[in-house]
């Protein structure tokens, strides 16, 4: 009875405030304070982040390998919230197009870091989806042609950097061989697929067997419910915490989505069943929050699942017909609203100095899917 109480206790005082709608005007200035937030902390160079540590509490990154691709998928992150909200503002073109400038300058030199860390696919991934969205952007007829090859180029490279079973990860601590050989983790895949889709849908071949191989690992890794394992390795313990439904809602909703993308097996009651766990069980994921020790939390949580989670959640919203996914999207931007900090930034795990800017990315996506409102 007493463990009862401290649970519902802790899960009461982790659970953000997400009932109802929020209030138009406050969502338009919390966008419009995180847009300022991301153009505060540009670099001069114009990428976002970097090595700088936070109290010493860090995960393993090798470098410069794992910086280049932290910094890579920050900054792709940035673009692409900064483009999607369609701020016209002067300062918010200029940092859009210094943004532009470092990545066509940088990501030709993005790499794996060492035999044992695959960071770079996060970049890969984000990259795409950012390079799509400068792509669509310009009129220049040789900018376009530009952006297309660089997008080509990440695809080439996720290529190379696939799991020998399908798939992609981020560490490979078991063969370390040239081609990836760890079992990849579900949300990894999953980002890689989003990214992918959003290549195709702009006109860019994508190689089937890469699709199919990916959606077999994700596959592979789903459980009846839709919860998904942490990743193939975990096969052999299914009933582990991280893998079980509280463990997984921030990766059901990549997996998710992911899936139905691509045409995969994943119903409207499917994506309804999982966003409304996701704010009935919301806690869960909040308990982990700026946590500065991966999977310390109850289920396993890392803090890093929260804003990435809620961001494919609102991808999820997008399958849904607008008025199924209405009431979802209300609960959301209340949700984000009620979580900015004090400097308009939003974060949920201390990631050396890539959090705040990363953290507020993904809650800006996830806003602009919530609402549209003017600027």
């Amino acid at each position: 009875m007493l463990r009862t109480l401290l649970c519902t206790a802790v899960l009461l005082a982790a659970a953000p405030p997400a009932r109802g709608a929020a209030n138009p005007e406050d969502v338009r200035l919390a966008i419009r304070r995180g847009i300022d937030f991301l153009i505060a902390r540009q670099e001069r160079d114009g990428c976002w982040g970097s090595p700088r540590n936070t109290k010493n509490l860090n995960i393993y990154a090798p470098v410069p390998g794992a910086h280049d691709a932290f910094r890579t998928g920050t900054t792709a992150l940035c673009l692409a919230a900064l483009i999607e909200s369609a701020d016209d503002r002067p300062a918010v073109r200029d940092a859009i197009a210094r943004g532009g400038s470092w990545m066509r300058a940088q990501l030709p030199k993005l790499r794996r870091a060492t035999a044992d860390t695959t960071y770079n696919v996060w970049g890969h991934a984000y990259a795409i989806q950012a390079l799509v969205r400068l792509r669509a952007r310009t009129r220049d007829a040789e900018e376009q042609a530009a952006y297309q090859a660089l997008i080509a180029s990440q695809i080439d490279y996720l290529a190379r950097y696939e799991c020998i079973s399908g798939g992609w990860a981020y560490y490979d601590f078991e063969a370390r061989t040239q081609r990836p050989s760890d079992a990849s983790p579900s949300f990894v895949t999953a980002t890689v697929l989003v990214a992918l889709k959003e290549a195709a849908d702009a006109g860019i071949r994508v190689p089937p067997e890469l699709v199919a191989r990916g959606m077999q690992s994700i596959l592979r890794q789903r459980k009846p419910d839709s919860s998904y394992l942490y990743a193939e390795s975990h096969k052999w313990r299914p009933m582990r915490l991280v893998n079980r439904p509280a463990g997984s809602l921030g990766r059901s909703q990549a997996c998710n989505v992911a899936l139905r993308l691509w045409g995969g097996a994943v119903t409207d009651e499917v994506l309804r069943t999982w966003l409304e766990r996701l704010f009935a069980r919301n806690g869960w994921l909040s308990i982990g929050r700026k946590r500065p020790i991966p999977h310390e939390a109850w289920f396993q949580v890392a803090g890093y699942f929260f804003y990435y989670g809620h961001y494919y959640a609102a991808l999820c919203m997008d399958a849904l017909d607008p008025s199924v996914a209405a009431p979802y999207r209300d609960r959301m931007a209340a949700l984000l609203v009620g979580l900015q900090e004090k400097d308009g930034s939003w974060w949920d795990y201390p990631l050396y100095d890539y959090h705040q800017q990363y953290g507020t990315a993904f809650a800006l996506l996830t806003l602009l899917r919530c609402t549209r409102v003017e600027l």
